[in-house]
Parts: C-alpha cells; structure tokens; sequence
C-alpha cells in the first residue's frame, strides 16, 4: 500500500481543492519556496491519518485547521489520501479486495469530525485500527520525527536509536507484552512451588504420623 494522491480542500492555506499526485511508492521529498504550504502538506497527510496531538500540525484546536479559521467563508476543511492498495500481502485487515483505499477526514465549523472510508462513514477507533494493521500508527511519539528534533535523534546512541525504530516500528509493544508475561509467569511458577512445598510438607506430616500410629501399635502402646 502506498500513496497515490492527496486532495486538500479549506485546509489552512490550502482554500481551495488541490490535487497532488505524483507520488513515489518509496521515497518522497517536498520543495517549494518558503510559505508555499510544503509543511501543510505533511500537517495534511498528519490530519488525514488521525492525528490526535495537534501541536505536532502547529494548532491548538480543530477549528485552526479551517483556513483562516473559517473567517473567510470557509467553514469546512477536508483531507483525502488515495492509497494504491493492489499488494495484498499489504493491504489493510478487512480491506484486501480494494485495488484502491480512499481515506478522508474532516472537521467542521466548532470542531466536529468526520471519517469517511471508501465511501462510508467511519468510526475514528475504525480508521485508526486500519492504518494501524500496516504499522502506521500517526499518535506513535516516534512516528514523525519533526524538524526540531533531527539534531537529538543524530546525537543519540545506539540503543536510544532502537528503542526508537523498535517503537515506531509497533514491535516494542510486544516486547513489553512479552517482558509483562515473563514476569507474570514468574510468579505463577513461584506460587506453584509454595504450594508444592505446602503439599509436601503435609504428606510428609502425615507420613510421620502413620509410622508413628504403627510403632505405637507394634509395641502394644
């Protein structure tokens, strides 16, 4: 699955319907001038995929995605990403029979949203859940690694860099599955072996006192 168009409509300075195709299935580099909207165009792609923490798309409220706000007649933005979903083997849970995946999201005048899937009204847990059956989790804190924050991912260390692919990556939430079932198991074996213990302590009690019951009658006490 990957990226084939992005429509944006209203959202900031995008007013009206743009289309931007062109996209490389592995590797794509946006350039423009300064103020041309190319970092809208990554707040877009953000938006579209659920983003939930909006200083990460520089706004405070739902309602500062609308362009100008909704001050300029504008009272609505929306978002839609076309995914080439033809690999299968890559293609969402429940959704391997669509060539085509298409995603949008929009907000409305007082901050209400709206998901829509392939042309159906969606959950915002659904699409969520959808994206994150192919390892994109957008709220991941290590999913994006923004433009202040380059120099720090350069400056760290080996294993800081792993535990930060391990996490962006969806594979770290199983290893502290993992590490929370090894503990657990931990203490089950060590309850098993107090009860063992417990239960052979009393068989080994009442062994006693069956050999002692049978000296005492041997001896006619």
């Amino acid at each position: 699955m990957y990226l084939e168009e992005l429509i944006i409509e209203g959202f900031k300075s995008y007013v009206s319907r743009t289309h931007i195709t062109g996209w490389d299935p592995e590797f794509n580099a946006i350039t423009g001038l300064n103020g041309s909207g190319k970092s809208n165009v990554l707040d877009a792609i953000c938006f579209v995929l659920g983003i939930t923490n909006l200083s990460h798309v520089r706004a405070s409220n739902l309602q500062d995605l609308i362009y100008k706000r909704g001050n300029a007649g504008v009272t609505k933005a929306s978002v839609t990403i076309v995914f080439n979903n033809e690999d299968r083997e890559r293609s969402p849970v429940g959704f391997e029979n669509y060539k085509q995946l298409t995603v949008t999201r929009q907000v409305l005048m007082g901050g209400r949203t709206k998901y829509i899937v392939n042309g159906h009204n969606s959950q915002q847990q659904t699409v969520q859940n959808l994206f994150q059956s192919v390892q994109l989790n957008i709220n991941n804190p290590h999913f994006l690694i923004m433009q202040g924050k380059i120099t720090k991912v350069l400056n760290m260390k080996p294993a800081e860099i792993l535990s930060m692919v391990e996490e962006a990556a969806g594979t770290k939430m199983f290893e502290d599955r993992k590490n929370k079932a090894i503990v657990t198991m931990g203490k089950k074996e060590r309850k098993v072996e107090e009860i063992n213990t417990v239960s052979w302590n009393g068989s080994e009690k009442k062994s006693h006192g069956k050999m002692m019951t049978m000296e005492r009658w041997m001896d006619g006490s």
